[in-house]
């Protein structure tokens, strides 16, 4: 029997195998142990941490007060930030009130600035609406006065606006919302405006000739 072949030949390259096993095995542990950390004991889910893990996370952390200056910063800004809003409401509330005053005034001034957007009629086109419209009538030989009494009156501008008055529109209604009762339109349409004025006339005057009569004596009908 060969020297290579021996039985404690074997038994050498035995133990030898087992000796580099055991080697690489503790050089993995040690590794382990060295080269990596521990799984974090806390997961996130969907980015979020429940109520136990955040607790789990503050009881194993060793998380320190914040400083006194940044306590006393963040206290500042919060404080800052309840006045500007305090001030914003206060401005808000004060804005509404005085809305609410001046209602009835920004509602004029808004209605008005309309209407002097719509489309105006000339008082040539008017006075040939009420030519027509009195003649309807059977006024024909009335028309003279009637053309003299409302040009005095408005000129025939459907708008007219006396100033020293609520007087309003072609006829001169006082108010002018009495016209409401010939069309929701009575603001601007001058169709409207004349169908209540000759009804106005034919209820006090008679017709349009009554009606200048009483003008030229009164300055008013």
């Amino acid at each position: 029997m060969s020297m290579q072949d021996s039985p404690f030949r074997r038994a050498l390259g035995s133990l030898t195998i087992v000796l580099v096993v055991m080697f690489g095995l503790g050089a993995a542990v040690l590794y382990v142990d060295v080269g990596e950390a521990d799984p974090p004991a806390i997961s996130e889910k969907n980015g979020e941490l429940s109520a136990a893990e955040a607790l789990q996370m503050v009881q194993q952390s060793d998380m320190k007060p914040l400083e006194p200056l940044v306590v006393d910063a963040i206290a500042k800004a919060k404080h800052r930030a309840f006045l500007k809003e305090k001030a914003a409401k206060e401005k808000a509330r004060r804005k509404a009130a005085w809305y609410k005053k001046h209602k009835k005034e920004i509602d004029a001034k808004l209605a008005a600035e309309k209407l002097a957007k719509m489309p105006n009629p000339s008082s040539e086109q008017n006075k040939d609406a009420g030519r027509k419209l009195n003649a309807a009538r059977g006024w024909d030989a009335c028309w003279p006065a009637l053309e003299t009494l409302w040009t005095k009156e408005s000129n025939w501008n459907e708008r007219a606006d006396n100033p020293w008055s609520d007087a309003y529109g072609i006829p001169q209604a006082l108010p002018g919302s009495k016209m409401s009762s010939a069309g929701p339109n009575w603001e601007t349409n001058a169709t409207t405006q004349i169908l209540w004025g000759l009804s106005y006339i034919q209820a006090r005057y008679k017709d349009p000739c009554g009606a200048w009569s009483f003008w030229q004596r009164n300055n008013w009908y």
